[in-house]
């Protein structure tokens, strides 16, 4: 139950953040944004605030944002419609009834001959039951459709995503996956703070009870100068040699309080996938800064991004398998054993995560944030926008592959934790 919920709200940060960043800067770019879901599928919850309807759905595979001129709830109002027009105090039309307008007594229904509610925000038409005089009525920028007794707000062309310039565009997209990195920095940032962060010295950081350095005497803090009369400096000196040598008796030479002192330990033998290695149960020395924490976490971030990129240009050359890949079931699974080791592990999972979710979405895959701004790049290259319906089109395709690989990433999954 524990790992249901970490992974419940583990997903639910990293996909709340991404989004988050979505809808941020597309706000800041003056953009109607109708709805920010978590999930997909059928609602769960849902709440309006504002302009933006805010809703948790079915199926836990991402979220997303839907943006004026990117969604298809387009109404459109056509030459020999009849519709009704409620009015604002300027009298302004503010909701245009699209039907079911016996609901609306007070509305004017009229016959529509002309109608722009995205560019010139009027609606010319004639009135029913007077003299056939045609007429022109002004169109609110904050003006609803209500149709089946649900409120749309109409979208003028200057709220849609298509009518910013390409830099603002640009950002919207990005900022998705930039807020991951964002979250991951700050994650590790925060562990710095609280727990410390590594650091490749020659000192001796917590001990386990049960480990053959604490029953031979070495204490947290302890300077390892040299071991079997081989100098060492840094950490990854002294495993290396405590690895290459379990069941031998290994004389540690150290500095405490000032002092030297000569200190016998036996490694214990523990195998690790197939491989004998010795350990002394001691962890690396850690070390706790308000201000290191920020360089620290910088490069934490930055070091994680490249290995992902690293292992994905394996996965693109061949020399990693599709069966390396993991999906919801993997992830889950690796949260369970993750969660195992404590709040803090969970917590740098959990950022190792969200820069794999930056990364992934940067791709330059249809349907993904990336191939979005791959259309940007080719706009900014050619001076002008591909066509949207052929830019529609290789999304839809991407995002049906997309569907189809996530299907047999889980299979994959399934068969090797459950088969």
């Amino acid at each position: 139950m524990n790992t249901v919920i970490a992974f419940i709200i583990i997903f639910g940060v990293l996909v709340f953040v991404h989004e988050l960043g979505h809808l941020v800067f597309a706000k800041r770019a003056g953009i109607l944004c109708r709805e920010f879901a978590i999930g997909f599928g059928p609602k769960v919850f849902s709440f309006k605030k504002n302009e933006t309807v805010y809703t948790i759905r079915l199926l836990p595979i991402g979220g997303f944002v839907r943006m004026a001129g990117e969604d298809p709830e387009t109404i459109e109002i056509k030459p020999g419609y009849h519709i009704g027009l409620l009015f604002n105090a300027k009298e302004e039309v503010n909701k245009v009834v699209v039907n079911n307008k016996d609901k609306h007594p007070d509305a004017k229904v009229i016959e529509v001959e002309y109608a722009d509610l995205e560019k010139e925000l009027v609606i010319r038409g004639y009135e029913m039951n007077e003299e056939e005089v045609l007429k022109e009525f002004k169109v609110s920028e904050e003006s609803y459709f209500v149709m089946d007794g649900q409120e749309i707000q109409n979208a003028p062309y200057n709220r849609q995503f298509g009518s910013k310039t390409l830099a603002q565009r640009t950002m919207a997209i990005f900022a998705g996956p930039m807020m991951n990195f964002v979250l991951a920095f700050f994650i590790f940032t925060f562990l710095g703070m609280v727990q410390g962060y590594p650091i490749n010295e020659s000192v001796i950081g917590e001990l386990t009870p049960d480990g053959a350095a604490q029953a031979a005497g070495l204490q947290q803090g302890d300077k390892v100068v040299a071991i079997n009369d081989t100098e060492v400096s840094t950490w990854e000196e002294v495993v290396k040699i405590i690895q290459v040598n379990p069941g031998e008796e290994l004389d540690f030479l150290i500095e405490r309080g000032g002092q030297s002192e000569t200190i016998a330990i036996t490694p214990k033998a523990e195998t690790i996938e197939g491989e004998t290695r010795g350990i002394i149960g001691v962890y690396m020395p850690m070390e706790q800064s308000f201000w290191g924490s920020f360089p620290k976490a910088a490069s934490e971030t930055y070091n994680w991004s490249k290995e992902i990129v690293v292992g994905l240009g394996k996965l693109i050359t061949g020399q990693f398998s599709l069966d390396m890949l993991s999906g919801p079931v993997g992830i889950y699974k690796s949260t369970e054993v993750v969660a195992e080791s404590g709040v803090f592990l969970l917590m740098r999972w959990a950022a190792v995560l969200s820069i794999n979710l930056g990364i992934i979405n940067l791709l330059p895959i249809p349907a993904l944030d990336g191939g979005r701004l791959m259309f940007f790049a080719a706009e900014a290259v050619r001076g002008k926008p591909v066509d949207r319906h052929k830019e529609g089109l290789v999304h839809f395709i991407g995002f049906a592959l997309l569907m189809l690989l996530m299907l047999v990433v889980t299979w994959n999954d399934i068969q090797k934790f459950f088969l």
